[in-house]
């Protein structure tokens, strides 16, 4: 297929099947429309994955269809928006309709899932990349920012942390154990929480999705709000999964582990409740405070020792 069949036969497909009325236009012309309610804010954001980077070289298409879009998608629950639509630009080093169907097939599974039409795109050749921004609407400033974690607030986190940081030690496994197929199950469809992030949309104080792993990524609301946090160790949140197959070790995946999708968030003590009712059963749990000292730390019961990121960095010294 040439550029143009490619995207009549592959993706436009995938457009149809995800329309959404507030794209008023979609792939096709010079470029997309997307209406905006009254009173409503933009959110938009933008996630390149590269092979060899963000998932490795052979990975099956259809998992990278869906995990691509669901990257994406993660960072606008986050900010609590409601989902609308998304582009692709997709850099392939040669056509190949096996691969561009289960491509596609996983890429229309996770949008339907997640609520998101393909409103456009481009594709060009070369080493396999691709680039999903996605928009979502907030009613006008009540976007969740990185920057409003105040001293007293506690520290949520929903989900189990460290399985997909794990999976990736069972990549290559011809006949995976259960729980490894367990841990393989949160790399491969990660769950990008929209819900969730609507449900803390005027509630949470501060959120950020766990892409570089939690002592990383809530480190970004640590910086932004100029607060500091005492985490609480026995409370992170860990898969039996994880458990079984990596033990004590599990913790360090828990803190520094990557590519969970998860929300860290701060929240008033005096609205945990009532959110913690409205969430999914067991969905949300307290991990720490936030407080005025800067720095994070991490309590055993016994004493407090500072903890620091060793997630992953695209320009860290060892890069």
């Amino acid at each position: 297929m040439n550029e143009f069949e490619l995207i009549r036969q592959v993706f436009m497909p995938v457009a149809v099947a995800t329309a959404n009325p507030a794209v008023r236009l979609g792939p096709g012309d010079d470029g997309a429309i997307q209406r905006l309610p009254p009173g409503s804010e933009l959110v938009f954001s933008l996630d390149t994955l590269v092979e060899g980077v963000h998932f490795p070289a052979d990975y099956s298409p259809r998992f990278l269809g869906w995990r691509g879009l669901a990257v994406a998608a993660s960072d606008l629950a986050a900010m609590g928006a409601d989902p609308v639509c998304f582009t692709l630009g997709l850099t392939l080093p040669y056509s190949d309709d096996k691969w561009l169907k289960a491509f596609a097939q996983g890429l229309s599974d996770a949008a339907k899932q997640f609520g998101l039409a393909l409103a456009g795109g481009d594709t060009t050749r070369g080493p396999l990349t691709l680039s999903f921004q996605v928009h979502g609407t907030v009613p006008a400033g009540t976007a969740i920012l990185r920057s409003g974690a105040h001293t007293g607030d506690l520290i949520g986190v929903s989900g189990m942390l460290g399985d997909a940081c794990a999976a990736l030690r069972w990549l290559d496994e011809p006949s995976p154990s259960h729980h490894a197929r367990t841990l393989l199950g949160r790399y491969h469809h990660p769950e990008p929480k929209l819900t969730l992030g609507q449900l803390l949309r005027g509630t949470a104080s501060a959120a950020v999705d766990i892409s570089d792993g939690l002592v990383a990524d809530l480190g970004h609301i640590l910086a932004a709000s100029g607060v500091g946090a005492r985490l609480i160790e026995a409370a992170i949140p860990r898969s039996a999964a994880l458990m079984a197959l990596h033990g004590e070790e599990s913790l360090a995946m828990a803190l520094n582990g990557g590519d969970d999708y998860e929300i860290c968030f701060t929240v008033a003590p005096d609205r945990w409740s009532s959110l913690e009712a409205a969430a999914n059963r067991g969905e949300l749990t307290v991990i720490g405070e936030v407080t005025a000292e800067p720095g994070l730390w991490l309590s055993d019961g016994h004493q407090d020792r500072p903890v620091h990121s060793t997630g992953y960095d695209h320009f860290g010294a060892d890069e």
